[in-house]
């Protein structure tokens, strides 16, 4: 899954393809590289994630992502996902061709349940501590894959009462958000837990802070360490791999897959 912040204010790319205005050629020739380096999803959100990151209004995310979505299904024959928690940037996607619904808030907005049961498209549900701007406000947790793995387990339990079958449903156990380096490990670690589940887990830890604090390097230089973390994933069970740079990526899968293979 290829990470598209069409945001003046994410992490590590914003403002790449979103300043005062939508910078459409370059989303489209990003897309492009993506697609070529491996990439089967492209994931186009418009709201940033950031620890401390503002909400924005309903009207300037619909002006982000839907512009870019038609766009990119006018042009290529790839999954579009929605990195959203809004309900009507989930309808407005998915009446204009996502067909997955990636949500940090686990569809706990008002109405975001609703929006997305109607479309009828699968849903990322992923664990949060608190919100963008209050997350890394000292997270605490009793046990933290215990509490990570019951929580998004009652996500789970209350998308099913709402009328979602569990084929529909991915789990992402949120790392960064809400957690420390500790946190991160730990989940990390025990992520084949998730993975026995049943249901697709999705990781995304490209660029991000635990892989900063682990190599101490700045967020430009985390390419590597991001590209590893994200094959120990995959041989951990992982079914998504959420990233910023495909090639590497896929080139880190690769070579793990070649040199394991076979090994138990």
């Amino acid at each position: 899954m290829s990470i598209l912040n069409i945001t003046p204010d994410s992490f590590s790319d914003g403002g790449t393809f979103y300043t005062d205005e939508l910078q459409l050629d370059r989303v489209l020739r990003y897309a492009e590289g993506s697609i070529s380096a491996g990439s089967s999803i492209l994931d186009v959100g418009g709201e940033s994630s950031r620890p401390g990151a503002s909400a924005i209004s309903v009207t300037e995310e619909l002006d982000r992502v839907i512009p870019v979505i038609e766009a990119l299904r006018a042009r290529f024959d790839t999954l579009i996902s929605v990195d959203s928690s809004t309900p009507e940037v989930i309808r407005e996607s998915a009446a204009a061709g996502v067909r997955l619904i990636n949500d940090i808030r686990s569809l706990q907005r008002r109405g975001a349940m609703e929006a997305a049961l109607e479309t009828g498209l699968p849903v990322c549900l992923v664990h949060m501590q608190g919100t963008p701007k209050t997350m890394q406000k000292r997270p605490t947790y009793a046990n933290v894959v215990r509490d990570v793995h019951t929580w998004l387990m009652r996500r789970v339990d209350a998308c099913l009462v709402a009328g979602f079958s569990a084929n529909q449903l991915v789990l992402d156990p949120g790392f960064g958000f809400g957690k420390t380096l500790e946190h991160n490990i730990a989940l990390f670690r025990d992520l084949a837990r998730l993975v026995q589940t049943g249901y697709p887990v999705l990781v995304g830890v490209s660029r991000k802070t635990m892989i900063g604090e682990i190599t101490g390097r700045p967020i430009e230089q985390r390419i590597t360490g991001s590209a590893m973390a994200a094959a120990i994933a995959a041989s951990y069970g992982a079914a998504i791999l959420r990233v910023h740079d495909v090639a590497e990526t896929r080139d880190a899968l690769i070579v793990m897959q070649a040199l394991t293979q076979g090994m138990q």
